[in-house]
């Protein structure tokens, strides 16, 4: 099963037709911090590709949940990491506060914004802000061509409203479409009244 199959079965639950390259999934664990991180949650893993990379990174004892709202993509994603410390979820990357208790130290999302309702893209963008930890980071991409389209702007000042610090990365061109990294920190939404009633996990 390939991302382009899922995406010519859930175009827009899948966002892509090709799996992020080994250097964007680079420059979206750059300057995160993975290695001193305690949990890490990633949105919208897909075919692992920032998967590998977060494992890459962190230390041992770090706690890394993986939401994935595709079932297919789920079951094959436990499949994958059987035995490593992922904790691959099939749930939707919104229900983050009921997921995951602890505040997280980064996320790294994969989510295809520009083509999610508002509503859902704003519950999510919501959820993070609110259980990501004061001095957490949130880091997600966004392909060239789509930067400057009404979706794209959008998208940005989103992230502005919810974060006091953004930033973008340069191009990445070795990957198709060529994309860039938002990066985000200092959350404004804090949220301790969050539902905290977890989903069951897809076993590894």
């Amino acid at each position: 099963m390939s991302i382009l199959t899922e995406f010519l079965r859930y175009p827009r639950l899948t966002g892509a037709i090709a799996a992020s390259s080994p250097g964007l999934a680079r420059m979206m664990t750059d300057g995160m911090h993975l290695e001193r991180a305690r949990t890490v949650v990633e949105l919208g893993p897909g075919t692992g590709v920032f998967t590998d990379a977060i494992l890459r990174r962190v230390g041992p004892g770090t706690r890394v949940v993986a939401i994935e709202l595709n079932g297919h993509l789920a079951a094959r994603l436990a499949d994958r990491y059987r035995g490593h410390p992922v904790e691959v979820v099939h749930a939707s990357a919104a229900d983050l506060a009921r997921l995951v208790e602890d505040p997280v130290d980064a996320v790294v999302s994969g989510l295809p914004w520009t083509v999610m309702p508002g509503p859902a893209r704003h519950r999510i963008l919501d959820a993070v802000a609110g259980r990501l930890a004061p001095t957490g980071m949130f880091a997600t991409f966004a392909y060239a061509h789509a930067a400057w389209t009404p979706p794209g702007r959008r998208f940005a000042a989103e992230l502005a409203q919810r974060f006091g610090a953004t930033a973008t990365s340069p191009l990445v061109w070795r990957n198709l479409p060529p994309a860039f990294v938002h990066r985000a920190s200092a959350p404004k939404i804090r949220r301790p009244d969050a539902v905290r009633r977890p989903f069951p996990a897809v076993r590894n």
